[in-house]
């Protein structure tokens, strides 16, 4: 077991955040430190020297979503190592963890393992539910379990080394964001300020009504997931035909993969 553990994640809706503790929890980690860049103006101005970070991202079409990539510019590593989490929304994760892998390297980590896991997708709705209430039990439990696995490759049971992590590069073209975000049901909407105070890039600002930055908006879904009214939602015609895409070829329940 490291002597500390580092969560390094940026989680807009917490699922990408309940999978890294869970695996700090089964490395049986009591010296945890949380690095959450999901709310933050700017970048985070970080050097480590010891322990072991667990660095989590949700994938944005098959890719490490950008705004995390500029938020962890200032991290550096003395060589410590890392375990790298990218958490989908049962289709694919494509590129992102080897892409992840290549940023942790860069940064001066000692990447030992990494996981796919599966969270309740962003287009997910009530009446067209992707992947809806993941990760479940079973999630978190394989989380934990590996965990204890990594746990046993610190302590030498398992050679240290940088695992074969499926993905391609070049990495797959990064799909456009901005231009289309949630929108608004005035009726419904009590002006609480719920979606702007969870929106990850401060693209919400609410006043006599709800105003949405849609050129910056990275469709994360928070302010969707988290209005008390049931106020916000994503009905833009692109999304709604990716949304029932997902629904035809992504139904059926994928597994998380885990690399040591």
């Amino acid at each position: 077991m490291a002597a500390k553990t580092h969560l390094i994640y940026f989680s807009p809706t917490k699922t990408t955040r309940k999978i890294v503790e869970q695996i700090a929890a089964g490395l049986n980690s009591h010296d945890v430190e949380h690095y959450d860049l999901t709310r933050m103006d700017g970048m985070v101005d970080l050097r480590l020297e010891d322990g072991l970070a667990i660095i989590g991202i949700p994938v944005y079409a098959g890719r490490v979503p950008e705004v995390f990539l500029k938020r962890i510019e200032g991290v550096s590593a003395a060589g410590i190592p890392a375990v790298l989490v990218a958490l989908y929304g049962n289709r694919e994760y494509e590129d992102a963890l080897v892409e992840l892998r290549d940023v942790a390297h860069s940064k001066g980590f000692a990447v030992i393992a990494a996981g796919a896991f599966i969270g309740e997708h962003s287009y997910s709705t009530a009446e067209q539910p992707i992947a809806a209430n993941r990760p479940d039990e079973a999630d978190l439990q394989k989380a934990k379990e590996f965990g204890a696995r990594i746990g046993e490759k610190l302590q030498g049971a398992v050679a240290m080394a940088t695992p074969q992590i499926p993905g391609n590069v070049p990495y797959r073209e990064r799909l456009p964001l901005g231009g289309v975000a949630p929108e608004t049901d005035r009726e419904r909407c009590t002006l609480c300020g719920t979606c702007a105070t969870v929106c990850p890039t401060f693209v919400i600002r609410v006043q006599k009504e709800v105003v949405t930055d849609a050129q910056n908006c990275v469709m994360c879904c928070a302010c969707v997931k988290y209005c008390p009214e049931n106020a916000r939602a994503l009905r833009h015609p692109i999304v709604n035909a990716r949304r029932e895409m997902l629904i035809n070829n992504c139904s059926q329940r994928k597994e998380p993969a885990c690399f040591l």
